[in-house]
């Protein structure tokens, strides 16, 4: 059976009878909570001696008498199998037809549409799930029921920027958000400026610093800067969704200036503000630009996103391209003062 998003949060609630399920996708830390979260309701711990076994890969053929062990205490049993590829299959078709009624649950990170998710997806007593990076909104309520575990809270600005710059695998998101949260303290309310402290490198000051660089048309400041935040873990999704957040900003304080406001006066408009040499440099990267032409910079960088999902290409490479194509447009026309 092949579970959508919305039966997901309910089945991990309540497994019923099932026998069998697969986490598969490309979030190794969402498929591992999962696991982790299913193995505690089934046998009430994950260490449990009596009720959970683990199996690797050499021991594949322990599957189906694992199956079919009671547990000597009691209880309903999980077997946990992280190491999955199709060939496997024989011992788990082996297991389903076989006696017991313990819980198979199989961990499968990067596993494609094969042999074993057509069987996990066609067999009534067992569950395929897809485990995918959350974005969007999804990641707004994660990031919010994450700090609601701290007694945190954060403002809506604060959540629509770690929204927009974390991503990826939910075990490094649900680091830098416990991070944040312990900062805060119970109680506490947390603010852009310690969500970016917090969060440091991981969440991109280099980044920031890179795009703003491109943005000014410092080609040679910008590849260094996003070639050091690439190196310090920052992913390509997360740098593209920065960017488009940067841009935004400046395409809305560019239209200010458009109507009679000055540079100096628009970056002191921006939400989030910004400080120091950052606020100067922005400034004059506000000269450089177009709002409509920021608006095409903008419809390139969610079609390379989109690229990153579709070809298969590695997303930092693509939003490296991206942003050293940002910077030549804008270092290219620092003479003609727009484009």
């Amino acid at each position: 059976m092949k579970l959508d998003s919305r039966q997901i949060a309910g089945f991990l609630r309540d497994p019923g009878k099932t026998r069998l399920v697969l986490l598969h996708g490309e979030d190794e830390g969402l498929i591992r909570e999962r696991a982790q979260a299913l193995t505690k309701l089934v046998a009430g711990a994950l260490n449990d001696p009596f009720r959970v076994v683990e199996i690797d890969r050499d021991t594949w053929s322990q599957i189906p008498s694992e199956m079919a062990a009671l547990s000597m205490i009691g209880g309903r049993r999980v077997v946990r199998v992280r190491e999955i590829a199709d060939s496997v299959l024989p011992h788990i078709a082996a297991a389903m037809k076989g006696p017991g009624g313990a819980l198979l649950i199989l961990e499968a990170p990067g596993l494609g549409k094969g042999k074993l998710r057509t069987f996990a997806e066609a067999t009534q007593d067992a569950a395929s799930i897809a485990c995918y990076p959350e974005e969007g909104r999804a990641l707004t309520d994660l990031i919010r029921g994450i700090l609601a575990e701290f007694r945190v809270s954060a403002d809506p600005e604060t959540l629509t920027w770690l929204t927009e710059t974390l991503a990826g695998d939910r075990s490094v998101v649900r680091g830098e958000i416990e991070k944040l949260a312990l900062l805060c303290g119970p109680g506490g309310t947390a603010d852009i400026e310690m969500a970016r402290a917090c969060t440091g490198e991981a969440a991109g000051h280099l980044g920031d610093d890179g795009i703003l660089l491109a943005a000014a048309g410092d080609i040679q400041g910008s590849d260094a800067a996003i070639e050091a935040a690439i190196a310090d873990g920052l992913n390509g999704i997360g740098l593209l969704r920065m960017s488009l957040m940067l841009l935004q900003r400046m395409h809305i304080a560019r239209l200010r200036i458009e109507q009679g406001m000055s540079a100096t006066e628009a970056v002191r408009a921006m939400r989030p503000p910004m400080f120091g040499p950052a606020a100067g440099v922005m400034a004059g990267a506000l000269g450089l630009w177009r709002a409509a032409t920021l608006l095409r910079a903008l419809e390139e960088a969610r079609q390379v996103e989109l690229a990153c999902k579709q070809t298969g290409s590695r997303p930092e490479l693509l939003a490296r391209r991206y942003l050293a194509w940002i910077a030549r447009q804008a270092g290219g026309k620092k003479k003609e003062v727009l484009f």
